[in-house]
């Protein structure tokens, strides 16, 4: 027998000698159903959310409001045009919007027009796709130059963090260029449009970002105690605000098997993130995570005065996964129950024979 949920918690127990806990499996559901709602609710959409692809997910709090929107997208648009003027001196700071009907572009600079925006998913928020053109004179390697800066630019902004004014967080990915090299009629110089992804996480404040899920606390708990305090770690969704260093993991389904007459195994999955502006710094972590995952076996959890364990069924890693989006380990983890039963008789039957003497 299999039995499935979205996600759930650890039930309290009596330990016992052999390592199994005793409890009735109809109160433990009961209690952990409302803890466990915030987890199902990520969990489930986690798994409707295929790589790339788009969700129907309420957008973060305040976009329905056109005042909070236009607001947003100009605090994005002041923080990319300064990144840009840093990373592209060459432009002496001429990030500009769209030119005005009339207008004639002069000189080396760059172009910033926002595209469609939306929703992604459930942990990564929204998505605002921006469109950014680098413009060069003719005279000044034309076509080539364009191709030095759009290197630049896919360098300096694809899964980079970038924190605006009002201390909100944002991730850039580069998502491929529009079209190819032309020649702008107006004013001569030539261009292309590259694509970039802006993610922008919804407003959950990181006290917010806590768990009820005794699973998550001794996860997270564990990661800090392997990273120290140098990296934060979240769970279940990214927060407004997340550092520069962060990790997050997600709980993306759970399951119950039945595991020989008198247990229960319950497994589950999970997916973490690690995110840095450094590349080496990711793949150490990635890498460093994945193998103490695998030699220390076992992570202790924490909601209880009796120790109790979850041992780590399966973990692997892809280093070339989205970092922000995606994540790029994958971890199962396992614990065995035992599974409540009714009171029966030590003697069951008696069969005897008159002949026996």
């Amino acid at each position: 027998m299999v039995s499935s949920f979205g996600a759930g918690g650890e039930p309290s127990a009596q330990r016992r000698t052999d390592g199994e806990f005793l409890f009735p499996l109809a109160d433990w559901l009961k209690g952990e159903f409302a803890a466990a709602t915030l987890s199902l609710h990520n969990a489930d959409r986690s798994k409707l959310a295929a790589e790339g692809s788009e969700m129907n997910v309420p957008m973060r709090s305040g976009l329905n409001n056109m005042d909070s929107s236009e607001k947003l997208s100009s605090v994005i648009r002041r923080t990319l045009k300064q990144k840009l003027g840093a990373l592209v001196p060459a432009w002496n700071g001429q990030v500009k919007d769209i030119p005005a009907p009339g207008e004639v572009l002069a000189g080396p600079c760059a172009v910033i027009a926002f595209a469609e925006e939306v929703p992604k998913s459930a942990w990564a928020g929204y998505r605002r796709i921006i469109k950014i053109s680098p413009y060069a004179r003719p005279e000044d390697g034309g076509a080539e130059q364009v191709e030095v800066w759009s290197a630049a630019l896919m360098e300096g902004l694809h899964q980079v963090r970038l924190e605006d004014e009002e201390g909100g967080a944002f991730t850039c990915t580069y998502l491929g260029s529009s079209d190819g090299d032309r020649v702008d009629v107006s004013s001569g110089l030539v261009t292309r449009s590259l694509r970039f992804g802006v993610y922008v996480p919804e407003t959950v404040k990181i006290a917010q970002a806590e768990t009820a899920d005794s699973w998550m606390a001794a996860l997270q708990g564990w990661t800090r105690t392997q990273l120290g305090e140098e990296w934060s770690v979240y769970g279940d969704v990214w927060p407004g605000g997340y550092r520069a260093k962060s990790i997050l993991w997600r709980l993306t389904g759970c399951s119950t098997t039945t595991a020989g007459t008198s247990a229960l195994e319950i497994r589950k999955q999970w997916i973490g993130h690690v995110l840095s502006a450094n590349v080496a710094d990711v793949r150490q972590t990635v890498t460093h995570l994945v193998e103490q995952l695998a030699v220390q076996a076992r992570i202790a959890l924490t909601d209880t005065d009796d120790t109790r364990y979850v041992t780590v069924d399966e973990v692997s890693a892809d280093l070339q996964a989205d970092a922000y989006l995606n994540g790029q380990i994958r971890l199962t983890l396992q614990q065995h129950i035992r599974r409540p039963g009714t009171d029966v008789p030590l003697i069951r039957e008696i069969h005897h024979s008159k002949g026996i003497e």
